[in-house]
């Protein structure tokens, strides 16, 4: 997860002090969306926060090449040594997106919008659907108000709290899913655990 309303300095630090810390496996969620990818004939990824790689080598495993963003350079180090250099990563902050002109027949961003702002998150929903091909999916993982942590913290503002110094999350329910992706082509919302209660959003792009 990267907090996209800190400094990059926020999150190299915490990349060279705990390296891999969220371990080697995927998530759950980048699981069930590698499934989603299969049956829709996905070739193109693109990963907005890729972090070191750990959701992105399932979907090359399966014949997708992948594109990545990511805020910390040192997190871009990683990648490229547990992974090799056969990936595109841009380093820079998904708020900053387009880094390219292409259009992707599937988006992954998993755990990140959350920790962004109101205004952050529709511009992460916007840039991803526009450069979704058409038909492409985009997932999106976020947590939910089921998590113990709702509530915890410094209020910010509606749903979201400052949890830690640096850190500020907001906290969904399926009215502020529907009312953030309701216009980008949603079609589904399904809970599943990874340590907290998130959903897993997908939208279809769907040209009139």
């Amino acid at each position: 997860m990267t907090n996209e309303t800190e400094k990059p300095e926020f999150w190299e630090s915490s990349f060279l002090e705990k390296q891999e810390m969220w371990g080697f496996e995927p998530a759950k969620s980048a699981l069930l969306t590698k499934d989603l990818f299969l049956r829709e004939n996905v070739k193109q990824v693109l990963i907005p926060g890729i972090g070191y790689g750990r959701n992105a080598q399932i979907f090359r495993d399966n014949g997708m090449e992948v594109t990545g963003i990511e805020i910390s350079a040192t997190a871009i180090e990683m990648a490229r040594k547990h992974y090799g250099p056969g990936m595109t990563i841009y380093h820079g902050s998904v708020c900053d997106m387009p880094f390219d002109n292409k259009r992707y027949d599937g988006i992954f961003c998993y755990a990140l919008i959350h920790l962004l702002d109101a205004d952050q998150r529709q511009k992460l929903i916007r840039d991803c659907y526009a450069q979704l091909a058409e038909n492409g999916c985009m997932v999106f993982t976020m947590i939910t108000k089921d998590a113990q942590t709702y509530g915890k913290g410094t209020l910010i503002s509606k749903d979201r709290y400052e949890l830690h110094p640096g850190v500020q999350m907001y906290f969904y329910d399926r009215e502020a899913v529907q009312a953030e992706f309701g216009d980008f082509g949603l079609f589904e919302i399904t809970e599943v655990n990874e340590n907290f209660p998130f959903f897993i959003v997908k939208c279809r792009k769907k040209y009139s």
